[in-house]
């Protein structure tokens, strides 16, 4: 692994680390494909040179896209051969059809092995399409195929929210064959997206075993975005247990974990590296050590000793910056100054330790929802301040969410325009035609298969309306409603296409023609794939092409996060309190979106409804601040300042 290893020791210059496997972080998950990649070409080409097979060992999922994209553009523009690679794949729902929009067999052809020279006798994937008794003979007979060819030379894996490898789910023992499993309820969830709900997802799934995965010559590993975070600490750093399956990789001779920042925030040594060597004490540093510390301790920070310091590994910090009751009072009145209740600034007020400026007392406010109800359950108690102070408010709704909306709703809602018609004597053919072509559709439609084009139409015209619902309901005019319906979405399926100059044009066009004061932007960036992050880039070098721009000296631009997660409270910049009344207006904006209330299509792992997450999160910020000893809310909406 010497290639990586040293692309990534010169990057991060860390010595000591917390971690029990080899790990190594990169900027981003763009920069870790291509490393891997070229890890994976000079295998091949080695193994070309010994006039040798190369045997692969590949998986499916978010991770390895950039990877396998790589993997293609060199052998189109660089001449890599894939004829001596012998492939196989670590698993395959059950049961599944190769052809199927989910079929692990269609995703492996679509992103690489029709894109390459590879021989088609070469890959091979498990078959979902077996007999059930079939299958235990057919699993060993896999096995028995990678063990003539001599077993896997580099084997990849993404990993699972539970710590699976594969589908090798917690509990699975350290020599489990290939095999038959049933999928695990956070592994399923997890898959739902791609399955249009829970309901639709398989329950089981063929799956190379750990033993032939341990038997790898090498391993890498792959995780990129916050949301695996916490798994990649406890599969490095953790005990070597069963329940985390990847945990076992470090009890490999030659196995790596490669990461992108958001990935590796969790590991001791980036997310508290005063543990782990001395540090130059930042003020970022600082606050975040002392917050934790006061967190962990159930102090308030005007309560902690010098005592807390030294035993909480901060005793430099203390000789540099001490007494504690200096550090304390600093820290505390930069978390007291993040506090507002005029997110647009308070006017004619000394805005010196405030997060906004006093100037313009009316700004012009631009807050992009990346779904149609992000903006209200994200920021519903600022977006409703900021209309109530004054200020010149305008939403945009980046994409028309419409694959988030139920079938069932799309046929209600188009049997109602013909019910309406038919009320009041309008004549319209072409309206029961739509019902009637939607609901043949509907009746028919299999699982995961793309709607057709009215039905796409019908679901993002719901979405639309409530959108519009809940600004009026705020206060805005339809002049201040803006409806981006952004290219990269509109494909009818979860996989997207990739952000386009459309897209940033787009974006680009809205703000010059409103020159906002303030962004506000979703910065959800748990998944690295999703529609937030697309949504967010796009804003950013929309951002970047304008910087040149006089108006744009003006601008700040504000990130929120949505009802996935929140700002770590040393993240946070600017926190604006609600109290119970303007809660409870929030909840009722957010009921405006009824299409995504009593059973969500992408529910997620959090069996709560949107206004129920977004409520408990807002009270969890607010009791985080009481906690630290500042004052006691309802409720607290978070932001941090992005800076350009």
């Amino acid at each position: 692994m010497t290639m990586i290893k040293s692309n990534i020791d010169k990057a991060t210059g860390f010595e000591k680390r917390f971690e029990n496997i080899n790990t190594v972080v990169f900027e981003n998950s763009k920069t870790a494909s291509i490393a891997v990649a070229q890890e994976i070409a000079a295998l091949i080409r080695f193994k070309q040179q010994q006039n040798e097979s190369c045997v692969l060992g590949l998986a499916t999922g978010s991770s390895p896209k950039g990877l396998y994209a790589e993997l293609v553009r060199m052998h189109k523009e660089e001449g890599l051969s894939f004829r001596n690679v012998i492939t196989f794949n670590l698993d395959e729902y059950y049961p599944m059809e190769p052809d199927s929009i989910n079929s692990y067999v269609r995703f492996m052809k679509e992103l690489l092995l029709e894109q390459v020279d590879i021989l088609p006798e070469n890959y091979n994937i498990p078959d979902g399409t077996l007999p059930k008794e079939k299958i235990q003979d057919y699993c060993a007979q896999y096995e028995e195929k990678i063990e003539a060819l001599g077993g896997i030379d580099l084997q990849i894996l993404g990993i699972g929210g539970n710590g699976h490898i594969g589908f090798n789910e917690s509990g699975s023992l350290q020599n489990s064959k290939t095999r038959l499993v049933a999928l695990d309820h956070i592994t399923r969830v997890a898959a739902s997206k791609d399955f249009s709900g829970l309901t639709n997802t398989p329950r089981t799934a063929i799956t190379l075993g750990v033993k032939k995965i341990m038997e790898a010559k090498q391993v890498i590993l792959m995780a990129w975005g916050e949301g695996k975070s916490n798994i990649v600490k406890a599969s490095a750093e953790g005990t070597v247990t069963n329940l985390i399956p990847a945990s076992f990789l470090q009890e490999h001779n030659n196995a790596i974990f490669v990461l992108d920042q958001e990935a590796a925030s969790k590991l001791t040594r980036i997310n508290t590296p005063w543990l782990v060597e001395k540090i130059a004490w930042t003020d970022k540093l600082t606050r975040k050590a002392v917050l934790r510390m006061a967190l962990d301790l159930k102090k308030p920070i005007l309560r902690l000793t010098d005592a807390d310091y030294i035993e909480n590994g901060m005793s430099d910090l203390l000789a540099d910056s001490g007494p504690a009751y200096n550090i304390n009072i600093n820290i505390f009145n930069k978390l007291q100054h993040t506090i507002t209740g005029w997110p647009g600034g308070k006017p004619n007020a000394d805005d010196s330790n405030r997060p906004e400026r006093a100037e313009p007392s009316r700004k012009r406010v631009l807050i992009f929802s990346p779904h149609p109800d992000d903006d209200i359950i994200s920021m519903g108690g600022t977006f409703m301040r900021l209309q109530e102070q004054g200020h010149e408010v305008h939403v945009a709704y980046q994409t028309s969410g419409n694959i988030a909306v139920a079938d069932s709703e799309a046929e209600r809602f188009a049997r109602f325009v013909c019910d309406y018609n038919e009320k009041f004597g309008i004549d319209s053919p072409q309206a029961d035609t739509i019902y009637q072509k939607a609901h043949e559709f509907l009746i028919n439609k299999k699982t995961s298969q793309k709607d057709i084009p009215e039905v796409r139409h019908l679901k993002g015209l719901i979405r639309k309306g409530e959108a519009r619902a809940t600004a009026h309901f705020v206060g805005l005019t339809d002049d201040q409603i803006h409806f981006m319906d952004l290219p990269f979405y509109e494909t009818g399926t979860i996989e997207k296409k990739p952000l386009g100059e459309a897209d940033i044009q787009l974006t680009m066009e809205l703000i010059e023609k409103i020159q906002p004061h303030q962004i506000f932007a979703a910065g959800d960036l748990a998944d690295p794939h999703g529609t937030h992050k697309v949504c967010l880039d796009a804003i950013l070098e929309a951002v970047k092409n304008l910087k040149p721009k006089d108006f744009m000296k003006d601008c700040w631009l504000w990130l929120y996060r949505g009802a996935w997660q929140e700002w770590g409270i040393d993240e946070i910049e600017m926190a604006v309190p609600m109290s119970p009344d303007q809660v409870l207006a929030k909840r009722h904006g957010i009921f405006k979106h009824q299409s995504q209330k009593d059973g969500v299509v992408f529910q997620g792992t959090d069996a709560r409804e949107f206004w129920q997450r977004a409520e408990d999160r807002n009270k969890e910020t607010a009791e985080l601040y009481d906690q630290l000893g500042l004052s006691n809310y309802a409720a607290m909406e978070a932001f941090v300042r992005w800076k350009f």
